[in-house]
């Protein structure tokens, strides 16, 4: 079998020395053009790639940003996305590794230890506040997507309870009073949406109703299911997220419920499944891009700049309108 071609195979092929070839590679000053030239045209000849892997062992530092994500969640595949944008930017790579069905956050996290990445960004993560802050205690870690209390960990969120508002305020300003709200479960993020849904409906003088639910699909089929099953069906609900309300309006169609004809249904998130048009969703935007860059500026500024200072940032979300809410059918003319 062919062994792979070699940095000093460019150079032989070009007729310069390995360093020439080593400076072009890494786009760094010196070669002039038109050895930058020749070196270039013997790498693509020969299929020249760069080791990687030899290459960030050879350095002091690794430059590698690991990443905890929900493989489940397509707002944290956008959030992803986003992040290796930033992280290339910086002159970072990426690392991720998954929560999955039989894969936990320790797990996961342990992975991205096992690597030696030298920060860590966790998006959305439920771990206590005492296992983040001794997960601080040994590599720089940001948050994104929750509140933290006194652990030393940066963070970067949304203010949850200006998105939920911005949902409720335009349901209730279609004329909606029965707003159901399904919860996302035991989690951080989940926990943090269900109080502003309470704080909401009782500062607009109305009577809550939070049905179980797990951020999945699942748990949103099941949340309607229940809804249907009751003698009173609200005129709207709110999920906890997209997938929650993905799963709702799925049971709401099999049971031959309109929406929003019927029911109004908004999400949270505004990821890509709200944005199908089949699904079409109402659902809180919360800047994933934006987030995405100030976790990576944040993990950054720790290991480029020596800062040791707690930082948070919040961002404002604001409610994205679709055809998933209308006014309730009782004020229709």
């Amino acid at each position: 079998m062919d062994q792979r071609p070699r940095l000093a195979d460019v150079a032989a092929r070009a007729g310069v020395s390995t360093a020439s070839v080593s400076l072009v590679l890494r786009g760094a000053p010196g070669p002039g053009a038109e050895t930058r030239e020749r070196v270039l045209e013997a790498a693509a000849a020969l299929g020249y790639r760069a080791d990687r892997t030899a290459s960030l062992l050879a350095r002091r530092r690794r430059h590698l940003l690991g990443v905890l994500l929900d493989v489940r969640n397509p707002f944290h595949a956008e959030l992803v996305e986003e992040v290796h944008a930033e992280a290339d930017k910086s002159g970072y790579e990426v690392v991720l590794s998954t929560l999955t069905r039989d894969r936990d956050e320790d797990r996961a996290i342990e992975t991205l230890l096992d690597f030696r990445c030298e920060a860590l960004i966790l998006l959305g993560p439920d771990s206590s506040e005492d296992t983040l802050d001794r997960l601080a205690a040994q590599v720089p870690c940001v948050v994104v997507g929750r509140t933290v209390g006194t652990a030393q960990v940066d963070v970067v969120r949304p203010a949850d309870d200006v998105g939920v508002d911005a949902a409720l305020l335009h349901l209730i300003g279609l004329g909606h009073e029965r707003i159901a709200f399904v919860d996302g479960g035991q989690g951080a993020v989940a926990a943090i949406r269900r109080r502003g849904y309470r704080r909401a409906m009782r500062r607009a003088g109305l009577v809550p109703l939070i049905v179980a639910g797990d951020h999945t699909e699942e748990g949103g089929v099941r949340a309607g299911r229940r809804l249907l099953a009751g003698h009173d069906l609200p005129t709207a609900v709110m999920a906890s997220n997209d997938r929650l309300a993905v799963g709702l309006m799925d049971a709401f169609v099999r049971a031959g419920v309109e929406i929003p004809d019927r029911i109004s249904v908004v999400g949270y998130d505004d990821s890509t499944l709200a944005r199908l048009a089949h699904v079409d969703l109402t659902s809180v935007n919360q800047d994933a891009p934006a987030q995405a860059r100030n976790a990576v500026l944040a993990a950054v500024s720790r290991l480029d700049d020596g800062r040791t200072q707690r930082v948070e940032t919040v961002l404002v979300p604001h409610l994205v309108v679709r055809g998933s809410t209308a006014p309730p059918f009782s004020l229709r003319s």
